[in-house]
Parts: C-alpha cells; sequence; structure tokens
C-alpha cells in the first residue's frame, strides 16, 4: 500500500529493464509521483505491454544495456524526446545458472557480467554527463543482498551485484560535488521472472535466509527507491541502502 507521495513533478525518469519486475514497480511508483517516465528494455514484445498498460504518456527504448552503442544511442532519442534526464533508475539484469563456481558455464559467466556489470556501467557513463551539465541528477543500482553475503551456486550474480555496490560508492563520491546523488539498494529474493526462474531449491534458500521469512514485495522495492530518487535526497551519497528484510544488517 502506497502511504506517501514523492513529488517527482517535471522530472524525467528513466528506469531500465523497466518492462517488468521490480522495474515495472518502480516506474509505476515514480509515474504516479509526477515524473515524466522512460522506459528502456530489451525485450520488445514485454515493452509493448507494459507501455500500453501504464495508460498515459511514457516514452520507451529498445536497447540491450550490454551494448555500448545501444545505450548511447538510447541516451540521444531520450534527451530529443523529453529534452533532459534527471534520474536513472539501473534496474535491469540477468541472474545466470544455478551452478557452482568450477561447473559455471563460461558463457553464463561472461552474459552476466556483460549485463549486470558493463551495462550498469554503460549506462552511467552515458547518462552522468547529461546530469552533470544539469547539475541535478539522481541515479539508484539496483544491487542485490548477492553482493553483500554472496550466494552459494551464483557466483556470477552475487560477483556482478558486488561491483555495482563498489560502483556506486566510487561514482557517489565523484559526483558529490554536484547536486547528483548515487546510491545502491541491496534486494533480497522478490517474486521477480528472473528469479523465479532459478531452481527450486536455490530460491528455498534464499527464502531461507531471510528473517522477515517472505519474499520482498515489488513495491516495497519501489518505495524506497523512489524516495531515493526525489530532491529530498539531497545528501546521502555513494550509500548502500538495505532491501533485505533482516538478512544483512551492515
Amino acid at each position: 500500500m502506497q502511504t506517501n507521495r514523492i513529488d517527482l513533478t517535471g522530472r524525467v525518469a528513466v528506469v531500465t529493464g523497466g518492462a517488468q519486475g521490480i522495474g515495472d514497480a518502480v516506474a509505476r511508483r515514480l509515474r504516479d509521483s509526477g515524473a515524466r517516465l522512460v522506459l528502456w528494455d530489451r525485450n520488445e514484445a514485454q515493452l509493448r505491454i507494459a507501455a500500453a498498460e501504464f495508460g498515459g504518456p511514457v516514452h520507451t527504448e529498445l536497447v540491450d544495456i550490454a551494448r555500448h552503442a545501444e545505450v548511447g544511442q538510447a541516451t540521444a532519442r531520450t534527451l530529443a524526446a523529453m529534452g533532459r534526464i534527471d534520474i536513472l533508475v539501473n534496474n535491469a539484469a540477468i541472474v545466470g545458472p544455478n551452478a557452482t563456481l568450477v561447473d559455471y558455464p563460461v558463457e553464463a559467466w561472461q552474459a552476466v557480467i556483460d549485463v549486470d556489470v558493463n551495462g550498469t556501467f554503460y549506462c552511467c557513463r552515458s547518462i552522468v554527463p547529461v546530469m552533470i551539465r544539469q547539475n541535478y541528477g539522481r541515479i539508484v543500482n539496483v544491487a542485490s543482498i548477492a553482493g553483500k553475503e554472496g550466494n552459494p551456486n551464483a557466483a556470477a550474480y552475487s560477483s556482478a551485484k558486488a561491483a555495482v555496490i563498489a560502483m556506486t560508492k566510487s561514482l557517489g563520491k565523484e559526483l558529490a560535488g554536484h547536486d547528483i546523488a548515487v546510491n545502491c539498494v541491496t534486494p533480497a529474493v522478490a517474486r521477480t521472472p528472473g528469479a523465479m526462474e532459478q531452481s527450486p531449491d536455490h530460491i528455498r534458500y534464499m527464502l531461507s535466509r531471510i528473517p522477515r521469512g517472505r519474499f520482498l514485495e515489488l513495491s516495497e522495492a519501489a518505495a524506497m527507491i523512489a524516495w531515493l530518487v526525489g530532491e529530498e535526497n539531497s545528501f546521502t551519497t555513494g550509500a548502500v541502502f538495505d532491501l533485505s528484510g533482516g538478512r544483512a544488517t551492515y
């Protein structure tokens, strides 16, 4: 249940992986808070469905964030259409298969790193100069509790999300002289399409580690992210906000 409304009136928000899962929930929350919405996703069919379901103006870009050139092109088209970019939520990610490190397919490892780490880097590298010119911006990188603790049989995803946490800290310090906040969140498992594709045993393991004893609700993730991308979040940067239901206390 939404209990407050962050005022994002007039702000332009780019949400990667915005056609489903946490990205979709965040996009809806930002739209309800007054933001002008831009959805980036590589799933063309799901992107069309999401845009239709919003029932209002939304700009969409079909883009694979693992491809540097595509990110640059999507940024240029977004600016041409919207005039500015105030908010970036780096949500797009893939989980990869469940396997021990010694058995992990090399191609799958590379795919996870390409999307989760390189894709986040490409998006920040492309959009941060826009925010610097504006002297305003809010960036939230969606990491994972796996990046803090490391999940067994998920070395690629755990490593990628640890890198996203470190990237957030570095970029937050680099941009601290501007009115640009860079933070990340570390969700525990939620009922997203990617998470639910994992093995039942792995899902049970992740759920068993959460003191709250339940999945993270997508609306709960959206509520925290909505505050982090608001103008009121004017001091905190380079920080990690926990969404693990008590699994991690640091």
